[in-house]
């Protein structure tokens, strides 16, 4: 097969629907999930527990959105493309939770320090 060919064939086609599908449902399952577990965790109703919802959303989000756009690639070119352009935002995205994480671990830290004095 060259770059050039059609990727897609039909079974494909119809494989990539049904994952798409499927995908959906999971993402969908996954936030009923994280919609009736996160007000029980001990830090409810706080920066932290928005945080990491929004973390949470955004990722499956974004992952949802890749399987779609992978699902329509015509030939393997345009997966290398699709998955590659994924794979650097996702990191970056990673890299900018993580940060943001850091950040109000450290912060909580140093005002626990200073409670303790």
């Amino acid at each position: 097969m060259t770059d050039k060919e059609p990727f897609e064939s039909l079974t494909a086609a119809q494989t990539a629907e049904q994952m798409t599908k499927q995908t959906q449902g999971a993402m969908e399952n996954y936030f009923g999930w994280l919609q009736m577990t996160m007000p029980t965790i001990p830090w409810a109703n706080t920066n932290l527990n928005r945080i990491l919802l929004s973390n949470a959303t955004q990722n499956v989000t974004a992952t949802f959105a890749f399987v779609q756009k992978l699902s329509q690639a015509k030939n393997f070119q345009e997966v290398v493309k699709i998955q590659t352009e994924f794979m650097e935002t996702q990191m970056n995205s990673f890299n900018e939770q993580a940060r943001l994480l850091g950040e109000i671990y450290t912060k909580a830290a140093q005002d626990a320090m200073k409670m303790r004095k």
